[in-house]
């Protein structure tokens, strides 16, 4: 992105605009123009933010003991693998830690909506990074699991020992399972945590869900383009 100085005002760039629809009216297409200008500033702020994101120093190196079942082990019964096999041949590592803990009966609706959104671009994904969904269920709840959704694209994996789901916050204080986004990169045989969300309960403001923005889920952002929005007493569900 060109440096911020550089930039046209976005009421210039908006006001340049030429699309206009249907039977619209003088007053909707002002207030159309209004909103342009702030949706040019949000994707430019966006962008600073991602870059930003990409000029972080060098995070913390990863030396715990992290251990993995996959979802061949299920079948060949193979030993676990440690924390450098989720790279498989890619230098950088996207991790999705899912609330599928052995306590819970069914897993967290919420992720499932998410895990949908991600598999469906998971080929895409894997052009360019490694990808790896990690659960504290085990690897054959897991798998049985993403037959029933008709997932075909994620890869699947089972923290043996829990350390890896402590360690980066996927298990709460009360021992409860939680959601958890990380990146992860390997550089000159280093492996390296790059960033995590952080944004949560204590970061949201006051009656707000917490969000990492921009939302991994496209469901929200369809919503956002709704005049009903989001609202405020309605979540996914695994089924209706």
């Amino acid at each position: 992105m060109a440096d911020g100085s550089a930039l046209q005002p976005a009421t210039a760039i908006a006001h340049k605009n030429r699309a206009r629809q249907p039977n619209e009216s003088a007053e909707y297409r002002k207030a159309r123009e209004a909103l342009l200008v702030e949706e040019i500033e949000l994707n430019r702020h966006i962008a600073r933010v991602a870059a930003q994101r990409r000029a972080l120093p060098p995070g913390g190196e990863v030396k715990g003991d992290y251990q993995f079942m996959g979802e061949a082990s299920s079948v060949g019964g193979a030993n676990p693998v440690g924390f450098e096999a989720l790279f498989g041949d890619k230098d950088t590592l996207f991790v999705y830690n899912w609330m599928y803990g052995p306590k819970r009966q069914r897993p967290c609706p919420m992720c499932t909506a998410l895990l949908s959104c991600l598999d469906g671009n998971a080929d895409h994904l894997r052009q360019r990074i490694a990808l790896a969904v990690v659960g504290l269920s085990a690897i054959e709840r897991q798998i049985a699991f993403k037959v029933e959704r008709g997932w075909k694209n994620l890869p699947l994996y089972a923290d043996v020992n829990g350390n890896f789901s402590r360690d980066y916050h996927a298990i709460m204080d009360d021992g409860i399972d939680t959601a958890a986004e990380n990146v992860f990169t390997r550089r000159d045989g280093t492996i390296r945590h790059f960033w995590g969300a952080e944004l949560g309960f204590e970061s949201a403001d006051p009656d707000k869900d917490p969000a990492t923005e921009p939302d991994l889920m496209m469901l929200w952002n369809v919503l956002d383009w709704t005049p009903e929005g989001r609202g405020t007493d309605w979540y996914p569900k695994i089924t209706y």
